[in-house]
């Protein structure tokens, strides 16, 4: 052999063994198979649920880098730890196991003869086999507002499906908290939030030691978009968490008298904030010292009028609608089991057919909690809010254009969807059967198209509210197991628990595992439109809360301008002069004479381009009026105008003009004064 030819093998050989021990570093180690399927733990509990999903969860964004996957803007993973503890039965984990997490609450044993609670709600005796894990015989249940449908594998499942957000409301309510029979702890409305917020950060981590430890898991509460693209990015779930509570900040009324202040509401806000939360509902079926409530029906709006009374010192009050929009049917039809909860003497009154909106709204203190939240960037739930307190919250949203409004779950008056998304929210739709899902989403599809969002769900899972039944086995199109989830990736089948498997088609929405096949139940029903829209849900949402967390308050080019009108209404104690619109004194507002055309005009100095400007009517408010412009104080043109003024807070808003001088010109009183302003805002924003 030649020097040349043994060089030549001399460098195969090193040649070979550097390919061999590449080829060894590729080659999966004994123990590895959890980096190729990350989603797949290592260490669950066992026994367990089953997922019954295979496949890898989708990563990523799509090609013009949002995300993808559904929302549920609206669900409730702790609320048994709330009401007093007692009242939604099983646990959405525990650290004994599935056998401990789901089983039914003690005094239902053993025939649910004591569950007063689905008496109520549901209708019956209440009775039913308490027995959960293994055999599952009566729940969880589409119609049974009782027992735990959010065990961690189930919203796992939920996840596999194509879920990649989930808005976690921490909720409760002290009235029916105090007079439920059965109760272990307190009843006062914060400590239960504390607590629901300190179990979701644990069953973080419950799920994190599964994967190996902290950070590792699906399970990802998120305080601010960027964490959540993150998280959505990695494929897996990010949780926000949110506040849906009858009196929060201790912020209830009685006889009409607040027991809450401002600092009381700035401490709330700010230790809520610091536990991670980022929207939330300033009233909830009671009316509180923040806003009046949009009403609920039937025997469950009676039993929540006779908690009104029990928490207040009144009931629910009523008058005819000022506007198109309006407030829930009331609640007329019996409650025995709760009326007898009533003071010897007092009964739930009747209502006249034709009032139904309630007569509160936002109060000074809801106003005041509602700029504290814009203030830090959370955003507002609108639903159960009446008719009045929305409208008002809308105006001071519109007022400063801030995004940062939500309706989660169908419980605002859907006259009023565009409003949101002009604002720049987010809706979602409350979690109905496929077909008034898909029907609802169609009426509004095309309001999506317009402003370019999608649409996300509220299950409200645990939220005593009833969830989609079967449509039956022997439907012309039932869901067909096993099928592919939306994004194409993963297989899933029936969903099994111990010794009970469950079929979209025969149980409904029993339990939040079955959301996927839900999903799939609304594509067969409603067509592949509705999914689509769905699953850009989560993108919509978090751009929501992204120009919530970038809005930046306008600067008022009119404040301290000169201004001049038409008339000022005389008075020898004290002065309505034009001036008084533009001090920056809310209390202070000029007033017109007692006549239709009038105006008030301000000249900001300097030309600037205008975009919005808000008024502050006193009573004295403008029917019709319109929102002139000029560049020389001599030519006008008109910008905005309304034939059907409110009064209260108004806001004009218009493509962008060069002008100096702006004039508020009065054309119809909406009272038998003048006009009245008590503040008058010019924005380039």
């Amino acid at each position: 052999m030649t020097r040349h030819a043994h060089s030549r093998h001399r460098l195969l050989a090193v040649l070979s063994l550097l390919l061999a021990l590449v080829a060894m570093a590729l080659v999966p180690v004994p123990g590895a198979a959890a980096q190729s399927d990350w989603w797949t733990p290592t260490a669950r509990p066992a026994p367990d649920s089953g997922i019954n999903v295979t496949g890898a969860p989708f990563q990523g964004t799509d090609a013009n880098g949002q995300v993808r996957g559904f929302v549920d803007a609206h669900d409730h993973l702790m609320s048994n730890e709330a009401f007093g503890g007692r009242l939604i039965c099983g646990k959405p984990f525990s650290q004994l196991g599935v056998a401990d997490a789901l089983k039914d609450c003690p005094e239902h044993y053993p025939d649910g003869s004591l569950a007063v609670f689905d008496m109520i709600t549901k209708g019956g005796d209440g009775r039913h086999d308490p027995v959960g894990w293994p055999t599952f015989k009566d729940w969880p249940a589409h119609d049974s507002m009782t027992h735990q449908q959010n065990y961690y594998a189930w919203v796992e499942r939920a996840w596999r499906g194509g879920e990649r957000v989930l808005v976690n409301d921490l909720v409760t309510n002290g009235v029916i908290c105090s007079v439920y029979f059965f109760k272990d702890r307190s009843c006062d409305e914060m400590t239960s939030i504390r607590l629901q917020a300190q179990k979701t950060y644990e069953m973080q981590a419950y799920i994190d030691t599964m994967y190996g430890g902290p950070g590792k898991g699906w399970f990802r509460i998120v305080t601010d978009t960027a964490q959540a693209r993150q998280v959505v990015q990695q494929g897996k779930l990010a949780v926000v968490l949110g506040v849906e509570t009858s009196e929060p900040f201790g912020c209830k009324q009685i006889l009409d008298v607040a027991q809450c202040s401002k600092a009381d509401i700035d401490r709330g806000l700010d230790e809520l904030y610091g536990l991670g939360v980022r929207s939330m509902f300033l009233c909830h079926k009671l009316d509180n010292a923040l806003c009046g409530v949009r009403f609920d029906e039937g025997a469950l709006g009676t039993a929540i009028n006779v908690g009104q009374f029990l928490s207040t010192g009144t009931f629910w009050q009523t008058e005819k609608c000022a506007g198109p929009q309006h407030d829930n049917p009331i609640g007329l039809v019996p409650a025995p089991v709760a009326q007898q909860e009533l003071p010897a003497g007092v009964a739930v009154p009747s209502y006249a057919a034709d009032a139904q909106c309630n007569t509160r709204g936002l109060t000074e203190l809801g106003e005041y909690a509602v700029r504290g939240m814009m203030k830090r960037k959370m955003m507002l739930e609108l639903d159960h809010m009446s008719v009045k307190a929305a409208g008002q919250a809308f105006d001071l949203m519109e007022s400063q254009s801030y995004p940062g409004a939500l309706s989660s779950h169908s419980w605002m008056d859907l006259d009023w969807i565009e409003r949101v998304y002009k604002l720049g929210g987010f809706v979602a739709q409350y979690m109905n059967g496929a077909e008034a899902f898909s029907a609802e989403a169609k009426r509004t599809d095309a309001l999506r198209d317009k402003y370019n969002v999608g649409y996300g769900y509220g299950t409200d899972m645990n939220g005593v509210g009833g969830w989609p039944g079967p449509r039956g086995a022997d439907t012309a199109n039932p869901v067909r197991y096993p099928f592919r989830s939306v994004d194409g990736g993963s297989v899933i089948d029936r969903q099994t628990a111990g010794q009970r498997t469950w079929d979209i088609n025969t149980d409904g929405a029993a339990h939040y595992g079955l959301v996927p096949d839900w999903i799939e139940d609304i594509r067969l029903v409603g067509g592949q439109g509705v999914v689509d829209d769905l699953f850009k849900g989560a993108e919509s949402y978090l751009r929501t809360w992204g120009a919530a967390e970038q809005h930046r308050a306008g600067v008022n080019l009119a404040a301290g301008s000169t201004a001049s009108a038409s008339s000022a209404e005389w008075n020898p104690f004290t002065s309505f002069a034009p001036g008084r619109a533009v001090d920056g004194d809310a209390g202070s507002r000029w007033a017109s004479d007692w006549s239709d055309d009038q105006w008030l005009q301000i000249d900001l100095g300097s030309e600037h381009l205008v975009k919005r400007v808000t008024l502050a009517w006193e009573r004295a408010y403008g029917k019709a009026y319109r929102i002139e412009v000029s560049t020389d104080g001599t030519n006008w043109r008109s910008v905005w105008s309304t034939t059907t003024g409110d009064g209260g807070l108004d806001t004009a808003q218009f493509a962008g003009v060069p002008a100096r001088q702006i004039r508020v010109h009065g054309v119809q009183r909406g009272t038998q004064w003048g006009y009245s302003l008590h503040e008058v805002g010019v924005y380039s924003t």
